[in-house]
Parts: C-alpha cells; sequence; structure tokens
C-alpha cells in the first residue's frame, strides 16, 4: 500500500489543540518544549490555553500549528513505527512535511514559519488585503473573474485551487468586493469574504517573499526521506536545492491543492493520514480523489487507534 502523510494550514489551529497529546505522550511534551525553546516565547501555552485571539495572529498561527503537526508525527513515529512514502501539506503544512520528510530541523522551521508569519502581516497594511471563497465555478471562470475585477494597484488572484469546486481568491479589498459582487451572476454558488488579516498568496505578499528569501538562505535544507509534494508546481520534489526555491515561490503563488492530490493519486497513494489539529484536508480529499482514503490523527485517542 502506497502512503501519504497530509498536513493542514492555517484555519486549522483551535485553542486545546496539542494538550492531551502533550500530557499523553512524552515525545509530544518535548516537541512543544524545543519549540518554545527556539522560538523564545511559549507557542505551547498559545496551542493548550490561547488566548484566541493570540493564536489566530499569523505570526503565532504558523509555528503552532506546524508544532502540532510535528508532535502528532513523532509520537507516530516513535510508538507506531510509521511509514510512508509521500508527504504533502496546504501552504504552512509545506513546512510541516519537510520537517516529517528530515528535510527541515524542527528548530529551523518554527523559527522561519514566525518570521514567514509576520512578513505576511507586515506586506499589506491591515485593511488594505482581503480573500474570499468561490464556489461551483471552474478555474478559468475564476481567473477570469479576477482579470475584470483588478484594476491598477489592486489586483485579486486565484490563491488556493481546493478542489472540489472550492477556490479562494486573494487581493485587494476593493477588488475583491468586485469579484464577490460579479461572483454570482457569472454563475457562482457561493461567494463569501473570508475573516483573514492579509492577503495570502498572491502578488500583495511580494515583500514578504523577499523577507522569506533571505531568512531562508542560510539554512541548511537537506533532501528529503520521501519526495515531497510541492504546493506551486503539485509535483514531487526530492531535490534539496529546489526546497527553499518552492517555500519562497509559494508566499506569492497559488495552492495548487487539487491537483497536488491528483497527482498523489496518480502515484498510487490509496491511504492518507492528516496529521495536526482539524480535518479540513480530509473532506477535500474526499471531493478529488475517492480512491484515497484519509484518516485524521491529532488526539492520543487517534494515535492508539492507528495501526501501519
Amino acid at each position: 500500500m502506497t502512503t501519504a502523510l497530509l498536513f493542514p494550514g492555517q484555519g486549522s489551529q483551535r485553542v486545546g489543540m496539542g494538550k492531551e497529546l502533550a500530557h499523553t505522550h512524552d515525545i509530544a511534551k518535548r516537541t512543544y518544549e524545543e519549540a518554545d525553546d527556539a522560538l523564545g516565547f511559549s507557542i505551547s501555552k498559545l496551542c493548550f490555553e490561547g488566548p484566541e485571539d493570540q493564536l489566530t495572529l499569523t505570526m503565532h498561527t504558523q509555528p503552532a500549528i506546524l508544532t502540532t503537526s510535528v508532535a502528532v508525527f513523532r509520537v507516530l513515529k516513535e510508538t507506531k513505527g510509521l511509514t510512508f512514502d509521500f508527504v504533502a501539506g496546504h501552504s504552512l503544512g509545506e513546512w510541516s512535511a519537510l520537517v516529517a520528510a528530515g528535510a527541515l530541523s524542527l528548530r529551523d522551521a518554527v523559527k522561519l514559519t514566525h518570521q514567514r508569519g509576520t512578513f505576511m502581516q507586515e506586506a499589506v497594511p491591515v485593511g488594505q488585503g482581503s480573500m474570499a471563497a468561490i464556489m461551483g465555478l471552474s478555474a478559468d471562470a475564476v481567473q477570469k473573474l479576477c482579470r475584470d475585477a483588478s484594476a491598477p494597484g489592486e489586483p485579486v488572484e486565484p490563491a488556493n485551487l481546493n478542489g472540489g469546486g472550492q477556490i479562494v481568491i486573494s487581493g485587494h479589498v476593493a477588488a475583491i468586493d468586485r469579484a464577490v459582487a460579479a461572483a454570482k451572476p457569472a454563475g457562482a454558488k457561493l461567494a463569501k469574504k473570508l475573516a483573514v488579516s492579509a492577503p495570502f498568496h498572491c502578488s500583495m505578499m511580494q515583500p514578504a517573499a523577499d523577507k522569506l528569501a533571505a531568512a531562508l538562505a542560510p539554512i541548511a535544507v537537506g533532501s528529503p526521506s520521501v519526495p515531497i509534494i510541492a504546493n506551486v508546481t503539485a509535483e514531487p520534489n526530492a531535490h534539496a536545492p529546489r526546497i527553499k526555491e518552492m517555500l519562497v515561490k509559494q508566499v506569492t503563488a497559488p495552492v495548487r491543492w487539487e491537483e497536488s492530490i491528483q497527482t498523489l493519486a496518480k502515484m498510487g497513494v490509496t491511504k492518507a493520514y492528516e496529521l495536526g489539529s482539524g480535518a479540513v484536508l480530509k473532506g477535500l480529499v474526499k471531493r478529488i480523489a475517492d480512491t484515497i482514503e484519509v484518516t485524521t490523527i491529532g488526539e492520543p485517542h487517534e494515535v492508539a487507534a492507528y495501526t501501519a
């Protein structure tokens, strides 16, 4: 059986995530302690106790989700002998996937995702950028919707190609408003603005991409133990020198999730495990490739139920 590990991105966070796992498994507790030490503040306290308004700040959300996913991964690896053939992650989740595949250390990854979140928040003044979910339009139709709604200095672009008819667009708030207003007349079933603090995965994030490239430059990146399906290309990559390039491009490029899952299906994957908080990816995969069975693992009882 060919198996993949899937790692969630922003939006999967919740206060209390990882708390029971760290209480039950020492390797999870040590993972949170390692992240706290690397960051210089208690990401574990934010995960376990909140407050929610601090956990949902992008600069905290990103390392918090990553640490939780890595804690789950390490528990399964140490106690259950977890094996896998591919890894993939949705946006931020790609960083978790790289840690699981041994290409990045947890210490480097939590520091870099903390910086990544900070760079993204600083790239666009609060209130100038937004995102919206569009349901029921083809990728070509959404592309046209974005072109028609864009204006000089006010771009809007496809950001998350999630599959199952769901595409998230990102850009200037005025352009987002125009696109949302035009979506239903164009045939969309739903067009809804999202409660986000910045316009992720679009050209407005270029300042963040530039800063991330500089932060990544001195960091050692190894060859992953298994291929990682990169968000930017939706193709497997096991070549270490390309990883930094993909991570920088990912900041401004759309997340090609539907194609990534289709790639896994073509590679013969029939079983996947979503590791971390929530079950968002399980729902998306079901709509994209019903040949892949997804099991969500994040809590101690879910770890206990895992069998290789």
